[in-house]
C-alpha cells in the first residue's frame, strides 16, 4: 500500500478540492488512461484494489502507471465523542483528485483488454471515470 516515508508535520487541514485539473490531464507514459470526471478524496487501500483489478485484467502483460499518490493524512475522531477536545487521530492515508485528471495509464496491450481493464478498475474508485485515449 501507498503511504509517505516521512513528513513534516502527522495532522493537516484537509483544504478545498478544486473543480477541475488542467495540469496532469494528458498522457505521459501509455498509451490508455483512466481519467477522473469529479474531484474527490480516495484512500490508498482504493488505489491498492484498483490497480490489482487492473493488473488482473490485463493478465500482467504490458505496464500500468499509477498517476496519483496518497500523501493527505485523513484524521477521524471516534464515534460518539463529543464535539471540541482537539482533532482526530490519523485514520488512513488519502489522494486528493481533482476532475479531469489521469489516474491510471496502460500500455503494451490491445485495446479491447484495455477498455474492459479500466472499467473493473474504475469501479473500485469513489470518483465518477472515464477512459481516455
Amino acid at each position: 500500500m501507498l503511504f509517505p516515508k516521512k513528513l513534516k508535520f502527522k495532522k493537516v487541514k484537509k483544504g478545498k478540492l478544486k473543480k477541475y485539473e488542467y495540469k496532469s490531464n494528458s498522457l505521459k507514459f501509455g498509451t490508455i488512461g483512466l481519467k477522473a470526471m469529479n474531484s474527490g478524496f480516495v484512500t490508498a487501500k482504493q488505489i491498492e484494489a484498483a490497480r490489482q483489478a487492473i493488473t488482473r485484467k490485463i493478465k500482467r502483460k504490458g505496464k500500468v502507471w499509477v498517476r496519483i499518490f496518497p500523501d493527505q493524512p485523513i484524521t477521524s475522531k471516534p464515534t460518539e465523542v463529543r464535539m471540541g477536545k482537539g482533532k482526530g487521530a490519523f485514520s488512513h492515508w488519502a489522494a486528493k483528485i481533482r476532475g479531469g485528471s489521469i489516474i491510471f495509464e496502460v500500455c503494451g496491450i490491445n485495446l479491447k483488454t484495455a477498455l474492459k481493464a479500466f472499467r473493473t478498475g474504475g469501479a473500485k474508485l469513489p470518483v465518477k471515470t472515464t477512459i481516455f485515449f
